[in-house]
């Protein structure tokens, strides 16, 4: 490995001992922040040592914390509290007063940065992890700010195109796809074929249908109900209704999921064979 490989996997840790804080921002808080740190980078123009020397001269402040602290209790933590202003906001309703709630109960964590060099280091350990929320002063304008970003993303943005090819060949469908026939075929099939189960039936007699089962189990002793729906073409509640008077259902055996008729049914239609 080369010297400049080693280099590069080199932990520097000469501000491990730092103390930072870490912060769960709104997205309108990092866009703002963004932009700033954007528009200082534009402006410097300098990279390398000459940015490092200057850096503070091109870091603009973007927001001021105001600590309120009790003198009559200044050793209770709760009477801590926390307040960021920004120092500048997007237009519109956009906060400028941010509540900062401060937890202590979290996984010790350390900071690390990444140079455009490859070239990592360690820029603190976090001593206070805070939630920022708008402040009560600005609840009204948050809550003009929600309802905004709520119609921006209702608004829908489909376009409608006008085809200048009014005859349609752009529409044509592709060689390949399921379920389309050109229109210089010869054997015309449905392009939506209708299911069994789409289709409206009528219901019979109920002494005509009796009837009609009773035929049906001379033919064979064991039916399924989809079986049966096919046969007699009759709407399946209507059917199962006349199944639960006349057969048994078989939930286990060499039959499962089948229809036959009762003992009492089947003695009667034997009878009616001899006869």
């Amino acid at each position: 490995m080369s010297m400049a490989e080693e280099g590069r996997h080199v932990l520097e840790t000469a501000r491990a001992d730092r103390s930072v804080w870490l912060m769960k921002c709104p997205p309108v808080v990092t866009r703002s922040w963004q932009s700033a740190a954007a528009a200082a980078a534009a402006s410097s123009g300098a990279d390398g040592a000459a940015a490092s020397a200057s850096a503070s001269a091109h870091h603009p402040v973007v927001a001021k914390v105001v600590l309120s602290l009790d003198p009559l209790h200044p050793d209770d933590p709760s009477s801590l509290q926390f307040k960021m202003e920004m120092a500048q906001t997007d237009s519109g309703n956009t906060p400028r007063s941010y509540s900062l709630n401060m937890f202590k109960d979290f996984v010790p964590m350390s900071v690390i940065s990444e140079s455009n060099q490859g070239k990592f280091s360690l820029e603190g350990k976090v001593e206070h992890k805070f939630d920022m929320e708008p402040h009560s002063e600005n609840l009204r304008e948050y809550g003009k700010l929600c309802r905004e970003r709520t119609n921006k993303s209702m608004i829908k943005t489909r376009q409608v195109q006008v085809i200048d090819n009014d005859r349609g060949v752009l529409m044509r469908p592709m060689p390949g796809m399921v379920g389309l026939v050109p229109s210089g075929s010869k054997d015309k099939k449905k392009l939506t074929p209708t299911k069994a189960s789409d289709v409206k039936r009528t219901r019979r007699d109920r002494r005509e249908l009796e009837n009609i089962i009773f035929k049906l189990f001379e033919r064979q002793p064991n039916w399924a109900l989809k079986q049966l729906v096919q046969e007699t073409d009759q709407p399946e509640q209507f059917l199962k209704e006349i199944l639960n008077d006349l057969c048994v259902y078989n939930k286990r055996g060499p039959n499962q999921g089948t229809h036959e008729l009762k003992p009492e049914y089947k003695k009667s239609t034997e009878e009616a064979d001899t006869a």
